[in-house]
């Protein structure tokens, strides 16, 4: 009786553990009515502008600058370049949300973690269409849960302008990557900030005014 106690003690304590984890990323949200079951992102969705931005990327304390560049080349790909300020080619991607091909990159930034990591952060900022499966809010943003592969992508959107402000992707218990957008017109970001919670990685894009 006493073995029984206790193995029934160790389950309900691990079942609460996996419950608050499960809740640890909309624990600060209220749910609400799910009011709209899809949405398409506006930021990257002109084939005719070529999105250009001055890069600055921080991992564990190191500094890269650069220029970055993104065009829609069809309907489903965007193609990513990533050149020195001086304009020499560091990498050159093509992404979308079911294909990734390297076109080139330079031998000291050719690790597979790396390319892992920035593929899936370009993959993020340049996705266009959400399906909804559930709602949330808190005082300023309506927050929408998209399913995406194994983890989750959690879509804010300001009550007070109707602007794409805030993205973060989630595992069911924690949160992974933050992007937060900076736009005057909700058609072009002028400023995105990708920052990773489980890494030392900040990726921060300007938009850059010719002179």
């Amino acid at each position: 009786m006493q073995k029984s106690t206790i193995q029934f003690f160790l389950i309900n304590c691990f079942l609460v553990l996996i419950l608050s984890s499960c809740g640890s990323v909309t624990k600060d949200y209220t749910p609400k009515k799910l009011d709209k079951t899809s949405y398409q992102a506006p930021y990257f969705s002109d084939s005719k502008t070529d999105y250009v931005y001055k890069a600055n990327i921080t991992v564990y304390g190191n500094e890269i600058s650069g220029i970055f560049i993104a065009k829609k080349i069809n309907d489903t790909t965007h193609r990513v370049v990533f050149t020195t300020e001086f304009g020499n080619k560091l990498m050159d991607f093509e992404i979308s949300e079911t294909t990734f091909k390297v076109n080139s990159i330079v031998s000291e930034l050719d690790r597979k973690i790396l390319v892992n990591t920035l593929k899936e952060d370009f993959r993020l900022i340049l996705k266009k269409d959400y399906l909804f499966q559930s709602a949330y809010e808190n005082d300023s943003f309506n927050i929408y849960r998209s399913k995406d592969g194994k983890r989750d992508n959690y879509i804010f959107i300001s009550k007070k302008d109707q602007k794409l402000e805030k993205l973060i992707r989630a595992s069911q218990t924690k949160e992974k990557i933050t992007v937060l957008f900076n736009s005057e017109n909700n058609i072009f970001a002028e400023r995105i900030q990708i920052i990773h919670q489980n890494i030392k990685l900040k990726i921060e894009l300007n938009y850059f005014k010719a002179e």
